[in-house]
């Protein structure tokens, strides 16, 4: 009888001692006083050395460091956007955490999770200094500042054995220094193709957690507890030197901008053109281009004083997007004196080409592209073009990967049947950057590639001694460029008058015998005639 009475005396006392601690913490949450006094202000001066120790953390980056930047317009910009960007957001995070929860439901007695209310409040985010840095790289690399004191309001309702059972979170305050880095920069919108994202320092965090509508961060010991462990998992993942990567563009979203084959175009003839002029017949040309090039078109001869006109002359375009870029076609009437008059245009997507396939087109030319342009309803003409592309060996997409992968089973009879030369193929050269080059009377370098008696040049940068160019240029080849060599200067410029208008700042002749064995070659090469100058180049050659 005595061991009954010790044992319901110790469950009661456990059972007490329970009930009493949660009805002492609800009592805690419930009637904490509200009362908050008015914050005592003052000015900086007036305030002594511990106290300004204190502000130190609040104080903005842009007035304690001076290479941060203030950006009250980007603040005043993401202000007006808040409720936009809240919208948006807030569907992402729904539509990323619906598989989430879907996997616990049937386990626990989970009956179903789902959002009872999301919105990330009233106040956006401010960002109280900016830090851009200065790279040799094709990269941006931007460090803001963001603070965010905002009243988000997120509540998670769990149907848990027919209870409802409630989750928010809400008084959310993040303050992080993330380093974002925009790479590699490229021609393509948005002109980046990856995001990636690290943490300098590991971030504060503090938000309000709410079970059952009582504050669970209010448990003594708790709330230090959950806010330390948060801040070790963020520092573990995204901790500078870890990154959070975010691809934007892939290799078939226009990225890519090295070529990966040749357009062989023979402009054949044209038929029944348009008189252009009063006295006599029009003197026809052909201009040919492909779409995203910056390079010069290519042209015909001027036929004179004739409407059908013959041309069946040959031309080889570098293709860097085969599913994506189209063949223009510019039909122009050449004048002596005024501008030459436009006769008509047509265009050819590459898609609509085979590899190793020459294809014949019989097109009628038009006023332009506008398909609601009653002018495209007159009689132009018509152009007739032979096209064959040929890719690269080296290079494939996913549409031509089947045809590159047969392409070692192609005879050469086959090869002869399109002309397509076995040898033949681009050679690539980008010149990237000089490094302390130095004029005898003015620095404003720029490079010049010669090959084969073919000329180019990149722009020129003005009073550098370190220039970057990061331009490529190409060279279509009949045959394999083994035991040449290519020779590219460092020259200087000078506008105006002067005595000395250009200037080498040194030279290096590049053997190509490694390039065509290897197929690549990036290398520093020291500057003939110069101090200490050096050039960073890189030379591919891909054949056909």
């Amino acid at each position: 009888m005595g061991f009954l009475n010790t044992l319901l005396g110790i469950l009661g006392f456990g059972i007490g001692l329970s009930f009493g601690l949660l009805v002492g913490y609800f009592i805690f949450i419930y009637f904490e006083p509200t009362d908050v006094k008015e914050p005592v202000v003052k000015q900086l001066q007036e305030l002594d050395t511990k106290t300004l120790r204190l502000l130190l953390p609040d104080i903005p980056l842009w007035m304690k460091c001076p290479d941060y930047e203030r950006v009250d317009w980007l603040n005043k910009f993401i202000l007006e956007m808040w409720p936009y960007m809240d919208k948006a957001v807030c569907d992402t995070i729904r539509s990323t955490t619906t598989p989430i929860f879907d996997q616990y439901i049937g386990k626990f007695h989970i009956k179903s999770i789902e959002f009872d209310c999301l919105t990330l409040g009233s106040l956006p985010p401010i960002i109280h200094g900016v830090k851009v840095y200065e790279t040799q790289e094709k990269e941006i690399i931007i460090e803001p500042g963001l603070r965010w004191a905002g009243n988000p309001n997120i509540v998670v309702m769990i149907n848990l054995l027919g209870f409802r059972v409630t989750v928010q979170l809400t008084d959310l305050q993040i303050f992080m220094s993330p380093r974002v880095t925009l790479k590699p920069l490229v021609p393509s919108f948005p002109c980046f193709a990856n995001v990636t994202i690290s943490l300098m320092e590991k971030p504060h965090i503090d938000f309000g957690l709410k079970i059952l509508g009582a504050d669970v961060m209010a448990i003594p010991g708790l709330y230090r507890f959950v806010q330390e462990n948060i801040k070790e998992q963020i520092a573990n993942l995204y901790h500078w030197p870890q990154v959070l990567e975010i691809p934007l563009l892939d290799s078939c979203s226009g990225a890519m901008t090295k070529p990966v084959g040749i357009l062989r175009v023979k402009v054949l003839r044209a038929i029944n053109l348009l008189k252009m002029d009063l006295l006599g017949k029009s003197d026809p040309y052909v201009k040919l281009s492909l779409s995203g090039e910056r390079l010069p078109s290519k042209k015909t001869t001027v036929k004179m004083s004739e409407l059908n006109p013959e041309w069946n002359e040959e031309f080889k375009l570098i293709v860097k997007d085969p599913e994506t870029q189209v063949l223009q076609l510019h039909v122009y009437d050449w004048e002596k004196v005024k501008a030459h008059d436009k006769m008509g245009m047509q265009v050819i997507p590459l898609r609509m080409l085979a590899p190793y396939e020459t294809k014949l087109f019989t097109l009628d030319l038009l006023k332009n592209m506008n398909p609601n342009d009653p002018q495209n309803k007159r009689n132009r003409g018509k152009i007739m073009v032979e096209l064959t592309f040929a890719p690269f060996r080296k290079e494939s997409s996913s549409k031509y990967s089947a045809s590159l992968d047969e392409e070692e089973n192609v005879s050469s009879m086959d090869r002869g049947s399109v002309h397509i030369p076995s040898n033949g193929g681009v050679l690539s050269v980008a010149v990237e950057r000089a490094e302390d080059v130095e004029g005898k009377h003015h620095n404003n370098p720029y490079a010049l590639v010669i090959f084969r008696g073919d000329q180019k040049k990149t722009k020129a940068i003005k009073r550098s001694r370190d220039p970057r160019w990061d331009e490529e240029f190409q060279f279509v080849l009949e045959e394999v460029p083994m035991d040449e060599r290519i020779h590219i200067e460092v020259m200087s410029r000078r506008r105006g008058f002067n005595f000395y208008p250009k200037e080498s700042l040194g030279h290096v002749d590049i053997n190509l015998t490694d390039v065509v064995n290897n197929g690549r070659i990036n290398e520093k090469y020291h500057l003939i005639n110069s101090r200490s100058g050096i050039i960073h180049v890189e030379v591919r050659w891909s054949t056909v």
